[in-house]
């Protein structure tokens, strides 16, 4: 078979963190003659190289390529790349991993629509990836239509004949963002970039001992030397105007203004944060006009002009002040309504602790501020006159994967009068509608913490959805929901909202049915399970005694369980009771009852089940006593033998 894809890996002394990466690339479910790996060792000096050789002589997806060190990741993905045979290239660094279907799906949806470039779905595990990228599949992106500025690492996959017929390769060498030299021209002169956002193609992963080069301390000549060289292939492949405008935006936002906000920015050193202040100014002052900057986030727009002027203290001034915002989100509604779940939340800034209030009326501050205290009212004003246009989003993180998933949110904006009228507080009120049925924005089982992400005012802050406080908080039930039970409850550490799909077991409350909740009548039973149910459900009804008898039974909308039982083959004993309430799903499990049913010649009678957890303690108890028994007796016969 031709090989479909090559992977191409840079190595270079990754030690352990090289692992998960090996494991997620041999388990790919793409044919294995139809994938190859290509890990190129950039002379490492730890054990790497003779595991690699090893992992080569016994799987033959494997190529290890050794070469003298070459400083950065550029030239190894080079020879990578000459060395491919794949019909396309994927670049993996050493210390992430892939979904285990990443290759096979984007190699199929790059086919599919035809791409020269194919982005899939981003988590970061401690380091951050684009959101708004990935908020849909986008079959025919381009830089114009689509945030695919907002993606510039290295991670994805590239036609290879795109590759030779343009000459494309990454700058080599000890230098920074050669992914962004590489990435940018290969948007920008592709005939099709395709984004697939429905399945987590790529883990982007922290290393525990900070070592991925990305988070160690950059020279800032250096490194907007090299920044430079992006701008320069932007300024080579598109004219002046709005559209090199807002690329350019993307290196001012993110590499320049952020660097000079909050915390960040105040946790530097004072002689490196002054170095990387001048560093910055130069960048902006030798290559954006203002059509840069304007359309900036308010926050944004005011360093940005800061920077501009050259005005090193009032930048520190403004980061000082930021430090102080914040966002606080308070559920207050989390319900089941005809198998979805509606969840409702306030959110509101803070500062200082206390929320954020913001000018009344409008006016006309001076722009650009002249100092910091003009800055910050121009900012408020700015951020009342765009609060119609602000929208929470929810969103849903796997707690395993760090994988997320946005959820509709229906949005109601107050302004809410504070102190003697002439500032005011903005509340965005949200309900979230999460559907269980939707598995593109619930795609599989396990634990998912709820998140609430704010735009406003140039700040986007995120934070779980909570704390709730225990007195009154909302305890909506479990739900069997399109072939899934899902069970939203509040974490222990956060009193935060999260759900529970598919591996609850106790807390699903089943334990707490006794013999009185459950109604005979014949040869059939019935009871109420307190579960959100919206339509009737087929499950089964597990029988355990001598032997065992599966029976077919049904919940109906509100829960109710009903069930005809084969009683003439049950006669005699007492059985004790688990449901299975997915039975079709991919996993089947049943959760046990508090009670049994004893059939007898009078019929069938619900009574409490015996605990075989109770049994099992006592005869724990009695092993210890024994041992304790026996132990006096051996030492009591040792002593009298000395």
């Amino acid at each position: 078979m031709p090989v479909k894809v090559s992977v191409i890996v840079p190595v270079y002394n990754p030690g352990p963190y090289i692992e998960d990466c090996v494991a997620s690339l041999l388990r790919q479910s793409l044919p294995p003659d139809a994938y190859e790996v290509i890990f190129v060792d950039d002379g490492s000096t730890d054990a790497t190289p003779a595991r690699l050789d090893a992992l080569a002589a016994e799987d033959p997806r494997v190529r290890v390529i050794h070469q003298e060190n070459s400083g950065w990741s550029g030239k190894p993905r080079n020879v990578g790349i000459d060395a491919a045979r794949g019909e396309y290239v994927m670049f993996v660094d050493n210390d992430d991993h892939l979904g285990d279907e990443a290759l096979e799906r984007m190699y199929a949806y790059g086919v599919a629509h035809d791409a020269d470039v194919v982005v899939g779905k981003m988590v970061g595990r401690g380091r951050g990836v684009p959101v708004e990228l990935f908020r849909v599949n986008r079959p025919k992106a381009n830089v114009e239509n689509a945030p695919l500025i907002d993606s510039l690492t290295p991670h994805k996959m590239v036609r290879r004949a795109f590759l030779e017929r343009t000459g494309l390769r990454f700058p080599e060498g000890r230098r920074r963002l050669e992914d962004h030299v590489f990435v940018t021209e290969a948007y920008l002169r592709a005939d099709n970039v395709a984004v697939l956002a429905d399945y987590v193609c790529y883990y982007h992963v922290r290393r525990d001992d900070d070592a991925n080069a990305g988070f160690q301390r950059f020279d800032p000549a250096g490194y907007f030397k090299n920044l430079r060289e992006a701008l320069d292939v932007v300024e080579k492949y598109t004219e002046p105007g709005p559209l090199r405008d807002r690329l350019f935006r993307r290196w001012l936002r993110v590499e320049m203004v952020e660097r000079l906000r909050g915390r960040r920015f105040l946790n530097l050193p004072e002689d490196y944060r002054k170095e990387l202040f001048q560093e910055i100014h130069a960048v902006v002052v030798e290559r954006f006009g203002p059509g840069v900057a304007e359309p900036l986030q308010p926050t944004q727009r005011v360093v940005a002009a800061l920077v501009t002027d050259g005005r090193y203290d009032d930048v520190v001034a403004f980061a000082e002040w930021e430090s102080g915002v914040a966002l606080t989100v308070d559920p207050e509604d989390v319900r089941w309504q005809d198998g979805v779940l509606r969840i409702g939340f306030a959110a509101e800034l803070t500062h200082d602790g206390g929320p954020m209030t913001f000018p009344a009326a409008g006016g006309t501050p001076q722009w650009p501020p002249r100092d910091v205290a003009e800055a910050v009212r121009w900012l408020g004003e700015d951020t009342v006159g765009r609060f119609g246009r602000a929208r929470p989003d929810l969103l849903l993180r796997d707690r395993a994967s760090a994988a997320q998933y946005f959820h509709p949110v229906e949005v109601v904006r107050e302004t809410v009068p504070a102190g003697d009228g002439s500032r005011v507080r903005l509340v965005l009120r949200g309900t979230a509608t999460v559907d269980p049925a939707d598995r593109t924005a619930l795609p599989g089982d396990g634990l998912w913490d709820a998140y609430v992400r704010v735009g406003l005012g140039g700040w986007t802050k995120e934070l779980r959805l909570g704390p709730a406080p225990r007195h009154d908080r909302p305890e909506p039930p479990a739900a069997v929901v399109a072939g899934r039970v899902v069970l939203p409850y509040w974490t222990d550490r956060h009193t935060s909202l999260a759900l529970d799909v598919g591996r609850a077991g106790r807390r699903l409350g089943l334990g707490r049915l006794g013999p009185a909740d459950v109604t005979v009548a014949g040869e059939r039973i019935a009871a109420d399970l307190g579960l959100h149910v919206p339509v009737r459900t087929g499950v089964l009804l597990r029988l355990s005694g001598p032997g065992s008898h599966d029976v077919p039974a049904v919940l109906l909308p509100g829960g109710r369980l009903e069930a005809s039982l084969p009683v003439a083959d049950l006669a005699g004993r007492t059985w004790r009771t688990a449901l299975c309430l997915t039975p079709d799903g991919s996993e089947v499990r049943f959760h046990p009852l508090a009670v049994a049913l004893r059939v007898g010649a009078d019929g069938v009678r619900a009574v409490s089940a015996p605990r075989p957890g109770g049994v099992r303690k006592w005869g724990r108890r009695v092993r210890r006593l024994w041992r304790r028994v026996l132990g006096a007796v051996v030492r009591g016969g040792g002593g009298g033998g000395r």
